[in-house]
């Protein structure tokens, strides 16, 4: 069963950046599916992005094309967000969740079977 701790997280101001990691132990997330997920206060969690296992192929959410960047490192175990130009709207908790039965990542939180803890992001002037 694999084990997921995100960390990265902090106090950043608008227009800047920061990259997330999504470390894991008891597996190996070569064959994993990834998702990034973010949640802020009173609202929903909600799909960032996402990283398939079969191919690599990449998803994102219209409010971070462009400025957000999934990748892994398989040598590392470990799956990063590089979160540019941040936002205000951005502010949210953000976790990590893996499966490995999905080949093909989505953007849906069902599927997900394995789920960091979170980590803060607070984009704040």
């Amino acid at each position: 069963q694999v084990q997921l701790v995100e960390s990265g997280g902090g106090l950043v101001q608008p227009g800047g950046s920061l990259r997330l990691s999504c470390a894991a132990s008891g597996d190996t997330l070569d064959y994993y599916a990834i998702g990034w997920f973010r949640q802020a206060p009173g609202k929903e969690r909600e799909g960032v992005s996402c990283i398939s296992s079969s191919d690599g192929s990449t998803y994102y959410a219209d409010s971070v094309k462009g400025r957000f960047t999934i990748s892994r490192d398989n040598a590392k175990n470990t799956v990063y967000l590089q979160m540019n130009d941040l936002k205000p709207t951005d502010t949210a908790v953000y976790y990590c969740a893996a499966d490995p039965t999905l080949g093909m990542c989505v953007m849906t939180l069902g599927p997900y079977d394995y789920w960091g803890q979170g980590t803060q992001v607070t984009v704040s002037s």
